[in-house]
């Protein structure tokens, strides 16, 4: 792969940790992502608009548009189980399952409902994903007297996963028949709105309700956030996605790394090794997953 494609992966996967940085840090992760994602439509409703009169003002199909609408309240639904996960658990224990689970499910969806069959690559790659998920959870831990049951952190990270995989299969089909900058306007102003209307009137607050530096510092994670978006379109139009999608699993190790260390999560050098090697784990996981593909 050209160098600059894998700089350009790179650059999307620290710029998401980032965005999930500023979310884990925020007072309230859920308005913090409301307010990013409503920044980022400001930028990303103007390119949309602009790519689509490049393209010479095509007809919209209705399929992609309610496609793209739909992503966007799955993705509204991404951003509040995430925020949930967020208030519970650690930066360094809840990115890595919520992106190791998108993949796996992916696996278990093929197998399950379409037959599909997984080689012998694929196969380690699967037993590496769960070996992650089990060194991050240590869930052996729960049959100890005295300790508690299953983490909700951990719970809302695995469905956090779920909404992943499911925004992603959708939007495999709604840019089929949508350029991708005019179908990312219609997923994020969607999102955006159902994550105020849920602020709102679910949550009980107003989205602006933090001081001005909050406010500031969503701002800027919601344009990150968006600028690894357009890093990863670029790299998909000049790379193949089972290349790509591995190199982006990257940001698991820097989120682990970065929540571990920079963050104080991990009470020790011995627990930093095994959150950063259980984000390891996941990350060959699906390399091996993505070369192993059916």
């Amino acid at each position: 792969m050209d160098p600059v494609v894998i700089a350009a992966v790179a650059i999307s996967a620290a710029l998401h940790v980032a965005w999930n940085v500023r979310l884990k840090t925020a007072g309230d992760p859920l308005r913090a992502a409301t307010v990013g994602m409503l920044a980022a439509t400001v930028g990303i409703v103007p390119l949309g608009i602009v790519a689509w009169a490049v393209a010479g003002r095509p007809a919209l199909p209705a399929e992609g548009v309610l496609l793209g609408a739909l992503s966007g309240l799955v993705e509204a639904g991404y951003f509040v189980l995430l925020s949930a996960a967020y208030r519970r658990g650690d930066l360094s224990v809840v990115y890595p399952i919520a992106r190791g689970t998108a993949p796996l499910l992916a696996v278990a969806i093929g197998v399950g409902l379409f037959g599909e069959r997984l080689g012998v690559v694929g196969s380690v790659g699967v037993v590496l994903l769960i070996a992650g998920f089990m060194v991050l959870q240590q869930p052996w831990r729960a049959l100890r007297r005295g300790r508690g049951g299953f983490d909700p952190a951990i719970a809302f990270a695995l469905a956090t996963g779920v909404t992943i995989a499911t925004y992603s299969a959708i939007d495999s089909l709604g840019t089929r028949l949508i350029d991708p900058l005019p179908y990312a306007a219609i997923l994020w102003v969607t999102a955006s709105t159902a994550l105020v209307i849920w602020v709102r009137f679910v949550a009980g607050g107003h989205v602006f309700s933090g001081g001005r530096d909050q406010i500031r510092s969503a701002a800027v994670g919601g344009w990150l956030t968006l600028a690894a978006y357009i890093l990863i379109l670029w790299a998909l139009s000049v790379a193949p996605l089972s290349a790509v999608a591995p190199l982006r699993e990257s940001a698991t190790v820097f989120a682990a790394a970065w929540g571990s260390v920079r963050l104080g999560e991990a009470v020790s050098r011995r627990e930093t090794g095994r959150r950063v090697g259980a984000s390891l784990l996941i990350v060959a996981g699906a390399i091996l997953l993505a070369v192993g593909a059916p």
